[in-house]
């Protein structure tokens, strides 16, 4: 699927975007849904009050009242630049340069617009000439930040062709609103300054998943190819959590009928231990199920059942100890195990063919099971899921969920 067809595609389901030709292009202009919840409205809140507050006492006590008589000690677009810095810490726009740049740069293209208004003759081309060099000064230097436009545009309007006027009140006003939501941000857990990760082909080299991730990614915002108001790595981090999210939905839909072995090759509790080592070794595999006439459950024996038996605590005499083992003995008595009853683990942990594959992952993964036994009805033995079987699920539940 084209990861772009939603941009393209009419109108008739939410998040598709239509054109003015197309029926229902007038969703567009429906207010989106902020998806905050209260103690997250309430601490913006307090932020953009605290933040503002303390930037204009300061800038006042800068100024003092003959500077407060001749320039304003705290211009409009501040307020703006607080909606950013405490409701969107993250966001690039956000960030401390874009804050501090963006304001300040955009003051010196206003100015410079208000020199323009001489030899233009235009005040209104002279404000749209200052704010479009606002954004591209902004731009090339890796600051925008959206109220720089109503700063370069104050300026002009204003007549404000003082270059004095981008340090005080601008600039200080600007480092301040910084400094205030650093300190708060940090206090309500909040990371600002937010970091902003490179492309994954300026950050060095990754290996694995993260780097095809890494790359569809850029590939992704490269074609898109406009401003977007999220950082690169929150933009990552929220692909990943939705990636897992559908993974835990589909492996908590998966059950054990779905990925058990059918196919199994079970043993008596009579049957000579060199029959089932033969077994073991022509069918490659690491565990027989021991099942009665009714094929029920009575234990299952495994490798490290016929090493226990043979005793092979030590490396020395390793063949000889477990030819001895599974050699049948020729006498009426004999003290060595014969079948593999005798050597079976009888405590053997079971699953319903209905239990859910999550619930068995503790087992496989902390309690050093390697094969769990399944039953169904009347207890009876219908399938064996190994630690394969699981690995294989796990595949198939990420690639679903990809």
């Amino acid at each position: 699927m084209n990861p772009f067809s939603r941009f393209n595609s009419p109108a008739g389901s939410p998040g598709q975007r239509a054109t003015f030709f197309q029926p229902g292009w007038w969703r567009a202009f429906q207010p989106a849904r902020t998806r905050i919840n209260t103690r997250e409205r309430l601490r913006l809140l307090a932020g953009v009050l605290v933040g503002m507050l303390v930037t204009g006492l300061l800038c006042h006590l800068v100024g003092g009242s003959a500077a407060a008589e001749r320039l304003p000690w705290l211009v409009a677009p501040i307020g703006a630049s607080a909606v950013l810095v405490f409701a969107l810490p993250a966001s690039p726009l956000a960030q401390p340069w874009a804050v501090v740049g963006g304001n300040t740069l955009s003051a010196l293209a206003g100015i410079a617009g208000v020199h323009g208004v001489h030899l233009l003759g235009s005040p209104e081309l002279a404000s749209a000439l200052a704010v479009a060099t606002a954004i591209g000064l902004m731009l090339a230097l890796r600051c925008l930040h959206p109220p720089g436009g109503a700063t370069a545009l104050m300026m002009v309007l204003g007549g404000i062709g003082d270059a004095a006027f981008a340090l005080y009140p601008v600039m200080l006003n600007s480092l301040l609103l910084v400094l205030a939501g650093i300190v708060y941000n940090t206090a309500t857990r909040r990371p600002y300054p937010h970091p902003q990760l490179p492309p994954a082909s300026s950050a060095g080299v990754t290996s694995g998943p993260d780097r095809l991730l890494d790359a569809d990614l850029d590939a992704v915002l490269a074609r898109y190819n406009q401003v977007l108001d999220v950082s690169r790595d929150d933009l990552k981090a929220l692909l990943v959590e939705t990636r897992l999210r559908a993974y835990d939905r589909k492996l908590a839909d998966v059950r054990c009928a779905d990925i058990m072995s059918r196919e199994l090759v079970t043993v008596e509790f009579g049957t000579p231990l060199q029959e089932a080592w033969a077994l073991l070794r022509e069918r490659r595999i690491k565990a027989l199920p021991v099942v009665d006439r009714t094929f029920r459950i009575a234990g299952i024996v495994t490798l490290a059942d016929f090493m226990r038996a043979a005793e092979l605590d030590v490396y020395e005499g390793f063949d000889e100890k477990l030819r001895g083992l599974i050699r049948r003995t020729r006498r009426t008595h004999s003290s060595k195990p014969e079948v593999v009853g005798q050597i079976m683990t009888r405590n053997v942990r079971v699953a319903g063919m209905q239990r859910h594959l999550v619930e068995l992952l503790p087992l496989f993964g902390s309690t050093g099971h390697h094969h769990i036994p399944i039953i169904g009805e009347g207890e009876r033995l219908v399938g064996m899921i190994t630690q394969s079987d699981l690995v294989a699920a796990l595949g198939r539940a990420v690639d679903a969920a990809a």
